[in-house]
């Protein structure tokens, strides 16, 4: 496994190693020593498994919880996204900064989103399949949305027209306004 810092030192990108020939492909997708040893340099647990699938141009996030924070390695097993995390730590050097990566089944990576930062993503194929691992239990009554197009934020979404979002996504409050974790 290969891992790539970001311009957000504790936002990881993963390439696996892969091996294949014209029967197909390997992978190693899990190896919680090489995690712990490579992304975190201490214990992490994971707890929950999250699998979804959207249509072309849905945009879903920026989703963090203030209670049960999360932290969340993804991947895409089907199509492409492009995949977005800001930094909302309180007194943090990079705090409202972001870092966009495509994550398809064709390049295999996968992204380490460490708590106290809010992710979305924008499927950028017909559909796409979203999985993630989560350090910490879903708990909805804590869940916060910010706005995806935030100019506070400034994210440079890869868009085909206007994205689709969920009633919670179009009402997303602004940076300025949240309780940083």
């Amino acid at each position: 496994m290969k891992v790539i810092t970001t311009n957000i030192p504790d936002v990881k990108i993963l390439e696996p190693s892969v091996f294949g020939d014209e029967r197909g492909f390997f992978m190693e997708t899990w190896n919680q020593k090489q995690f712990e040893k490579l992304v975190t340099g201490h214990p992490m647990p994971f707890v929950q498994d999250n699998h979804s699938k959207s249509k072309s141009g849905i945009l879903r996030g920026l989703h963090y919880q203030t209670e049960n924070t999360q932290g969340k390695l993804v991947r895409v097993v089907s199509g492409e996204v492009f995949d977005v995390v800001v930094d909302i730590r309180k007194g943090s050097p990079t705090f409202g900064k972001w870092v966009g990566e495509y994550l398809s089944a064709e390049n295999k990576r996968q992204l380490w989103v460490p708590e106290g930062f809010a992710h979305g993503f924008y499927v950028t194929s017909d559909e796409a399949e979203f999985v993630y691992k989560c350090t910490n239990y879903y708990h909805p009554q804590s869940e916060v949305s910010i706005a995806w197009d935030d100019v506070d934020i400034g994210i440079k979404w890869p868009l085909n027209g206007r994205p689709l979002l969920s009633d919670k996504d179009k009402n997303g409050e602004k940076l300025r306004s949240i309780e940083a974790i």
